[in-house]
């Protein structure tokens, strides 16, 4: 079975599971002093008379303390675990405190000013846990599909999953020790091309499919579908443009699709609308869709990869992270200062006055120097929108939540996340299907805050707190310009994953590295990234898929596919477990060390993790 994955040059690292999967031979544990008369381990060190290594005819250490402690200060992991079963001594040192934070540091490369994580009980059981509960062992390829595998999802209970793949289907699976193919939905029956992404509902009734239609090669339509997971029946189909907004549910019954109106070459408007997921309601009074928002897109710009985060879990983190010294690249939009307004007047006789002076300004040749066409249009666009647009609603209701998708203002390439928030009234379908009350000049709805990460966003997850966002991103050259929104920056190779923290708006922790991209900024594509309790994890164009700790922003394992990693997914029961999903068209189950020795083994062993920590040893 193929290896799994190691950390960073410079120790011991993960092996891949197939060691332990595939019943490899062990490594035998090292027995220092082995020999007919060697001091046996748990007996104190009393072997045979004249024969013990460690104690003196006296039973007295024959090295103090302190001198085995800076000994075993020189030795790995491994050595330190098999020294420690030499003598009850040399136990105690090796259980030691300093000891095992001094091995934690060293051979996991953290920076000596991170601290120990809060819910850590000791350093060795720290170690223990980075070691020995990483998903890095493959334990099963899933080969069902015939095409590349675009994405996972895994249904809240943990039982089940679905992927998504070029071969146009979308598979539900059994999530046993083995895991088993449930069903397969064909959806070329209905003009799909493939599909592309999925989510189970909250209480794992219904599954929601996005797919792209058959078109043009520069189509941008799709489609998403919801499935029931009773019986399998096609419930509802959904029009969803552009098709990268993927789409996502709001509630068990209600589901958020989007659509693309063009205005001008390169100015759009994108409208966000909520779906019941029930289309054949036979009252004439219940409404089965009902706009959301609708937001002004600037320089070729579109709302793609919509989620919701529910912030009414933002008190009661899993994880707290520490607010980086990084400042927060957040910008509030729509604030309550007053500052804002420019001249007496309502807005819209503004915006006309201002319209009016600038196209003069034009005519006259007082304007600024000559702007290109897709300059004029953008000044003209927001000129436009000025004193159309709705102001943000602030609501401090407890249940409320926000959308989250990627959008932009200088160019094509999704460079900003927008958040808007979603009152408790608008999570219905219930009501004036376009109204909402509003008048006739509210064309468009401002956005609450907007992240700008300055480089092509190509991934988004949530914690499974919904507090923090992570976000795959390849960086625009540092001082870079768009001068032309048809042509923007080269990305860089190495992908950026940024953590932002959606209750303070502010980024957090460093930039986690270690996985590539290679594709140029017109054929960039999605990579999907999944975050559990302690771990996030991201596929790459590199062929694997990296697992890195939340805590202390350390790649700790790297799993090998012979293609583009798409999509990761840990279970959401059970963290020791992740699915990846490649252009080799399978699927792998990883599980921990751990979890591995538990399923395998024939009977208790002692001392189990050094056993494993000791067969990992080169």
């Amino acid at each position: 079975m193929p290896q799994g994955s190691r950390r960073q040059p410079g120790g011991l690292h993960h092996r891949d599971a197939a060691a332990g999967a595939a019943g490899r031979k062990r490594v035998r544990r090292p027995r220092p002093g082995a020999g007919p008369g060697a001091a046996q381990p748990g007996r104190g060190g009393r072997g045979l008379p004249g024969q013990n290594v460690t104690m003196d005819e006296g039973g007295a250490p024959l090295l103090p303390d302190s001198l085995v402690y800076q000994i075993f200060l020189s030795l790995g992991p491994a050595d330190v675990l098999a020294a420690g079963l030499v003598c009850r001594q040399w136990h105690a040192v090796s259980r030691d405190e300093f000891l095992w934070r001094e091995q934690f540091y060293r051979y996991y490369q953290v920076a000596r000013d991170v601290p120990r994580h809060p819910a850590a009980t000791s350093w060795y059981e720290e170690f223990r846990r980075l070691y020995d509960t990483v998903p890095c062992v493959e334990v099963q390829t899933l080969k069902e599909h015939t095409d590349q595998v675009l994405h996972l999802s895994f249904s809240h209970s943990g039982y089940q999953f679905a992927s998504c793949s070029k071969d146009c289907t979308v598979k539900i699976w059994n999530n046993d020790l083995t895991v088993s193919l449930l069903h397969s939905a064909d959806m070329r029956p209905y003009n799909w091309s493939y599909t592309q992404f999925s989510q189970f509902n909250q209480d794992d009734s219904l599954l929601l499919a996005s797919g792209v239609f058959l078109g043009p090669h520069n189509s941008s339509s799709g489609e998403i579908a919801v499935i029931s997971l009773d019986n399998f029946a096609l419930l509802s189909r959904v029009r969803n443009k552009p098709y990268d907004v993927f789409g996502c549910w709001l509630t068990e019954t209600s589901l958020i699709s989007g659509n693309l109106h063009r205005i001008g070459d390169i100015t759009s408007c994108s409208v966000l609308w909520l779906n019941n997921a029930f289309q054949d309601v036979e009252s004439e009074n219940v409404n089965v869709v009902k706009r959301l928002f609708k937001i002004q897109n600037l320089n070729a710009s579109t709302i793609r990869t919509v989620m919701v985060a529910d912030c009414s879990r933002f008190d009661s983190p899993d994880l707290l992270l520490d607010d980086g010294a990084t400042p927060g690249r957040v910008f509030d939009l729509g604030g309550d200062s007053e500052d804002e307004a420019v001249g007496p007047g309502p807005a819209p006789a503004r915006t006309k006055e201002g319209l009016r002076r600038f196209l003069d300004g034009l005519l006259d040749g007082r304007a600024q120097p000559q702007l290109s066409e897709h300059a004029l249009e953008t000044q003209v666009a927001e000129l436009l929108a000025q004193g159309r647009t709705k102001p943000p609603e602030h609501s401090t209701a407890a249940a409320r939540k926000l959308l989250v998708f990627t959008t932009g203002c200088l160019t094509y390439s999704p460079h900003q996340i927008g958040i808007k928030q979603i009152l408790p009234h608008q999570m219905t379908t219930a009501g004036p299907v376009l109204g909402e009350g509003r008048g006739s000049d509210a064309f468009f709805d401002a956005l609450d805050h907007v992240i700008d990460v300055h480089g092509h966003i190509i991934g988004m997850g949530l914690s499974p707190d919904n507090r923090y966002l992570y976000v795959n991103s390849r960086a625009w050259p540092s001082g870079s310009v768009v001068a032309d929104p048809m042509q923007p920056p080269p990305i860089a190779e190495e992908i950026d994953l940024l953590v932002f923290d959606l209750k303070t708006m502010r980024e957090v922790k460093r930039a986690l590295r270690a996985h590539r991209a290679y594709t140029p900024n017109d054929q960039c594509f999605f990579i999907f990234l999944d975050v559990s309790r302690d771990f996030v994890a991201s596929g790459a164009e590199d062929r694997h898929g990296y697992i890195w700790d939340r805590h202390y922003n350390i790649c700790l394992a790297k799993l090998r596919h012979q293609d583009v990693v798409n999509s990761v997914v840990f279970s959401p029961q059970e963290q020791e477990l992740l699915l990846t999903a490649s252009d080799d068209a399978t699927i792998k189950a990883w599980r921990s060390p751990r979890t591995v020795r538990i399923h395998q083994a024939p009977r208790p062993r002692p001392h189990p993790f050094f056993s494993w920590f000791a067969s990992q040893k080169r």
